[in-house]
């Protein structure tokens, strides 16, 4: 028996804005800045306001724009008469230069066991202090292994010690709890330096 394909069709895509004729309520509520312009075009005044929503596509019909419902959601809807095009460029820039402002944290771990001696201890805290001197979040954990479990106080001083020696550099989000096998701590950074 041969089995049926199933073909995957593109789903269209919802438009994110309605435009000119997908604008079906009767009044719409024009605003925008080109308006001094409009009233040139159209040889009357022309002010922010609620006017019938097919006037409002006659304009833009004569201006040779869009009519673009911005607000959809507002009693009645709110509208601009702009390029539609040049609208949704501007709007992926917006967002793109948001996106690229929001600061990234980066989270780095160190890993101790509960019988860490001193060196590696202070080893560990070097990088910990580097870490956060370039802005990093620093994830520090106890991982009990085996029988290593019955030494949870071992571990939660060591991470408090760990803490202690960090306070000019950093705080903790929290005491540090256990997480199945693991006691963990977050410290965040007190000042970020910019590369």
């Amino acid at each position: 028996m041969a089995k049926r394909s199933r073909r995957n069709f593109p789903r269209e895509q919802k438009p994110l804005f309605r435009v000119n004729e997908q604008i079906r309520i009767p009044e719409v509520r024009l605003v925008g800045d080109n308006l001094e312009e409009l009233s040139n075009i159209v040889g009357q005044k022309v002010e922010s306001g609620i006017y019938p929503t097919r006037r409002a596509r006659d304009w833009a019909d004569r201006m040779e724009l869009d009519l673009v419902e911005i607000s959809p959601k507002a009693k009645p809807p709110v509208v601009r008469i702009i390029d539609y095009n040049k609208f949704l460029y501007d709007k992926k820039k917006k967002e793109k230069e948001i996106k690229a402002k929001a600061a990234k944290t980066v989270i780095k771990e160190i890993r101790f066991g509960p019988n860490t001696d001193d060196h590696d201890f202070d080893f560990k805290l070097r990088h910990a202090k580097k870490f956060l001197e370039e802005g990093a979040k620093v994830k520090a954990y106890v991982h009990f292994r085996g029988r290593t479990i019955v030494f949870k106080d071992r571990g939660e001083l060591l991470l408090l010690r760990f803490l202690k020696e960090l306070e000019e550099f950093g705080s903790a989000e929290a005491l540090p709890k256990m997480e199945g096998r693991r006691m963990i701590v977050v410290v965040s950074p007190k000042k970020t330096k910019k590369k």
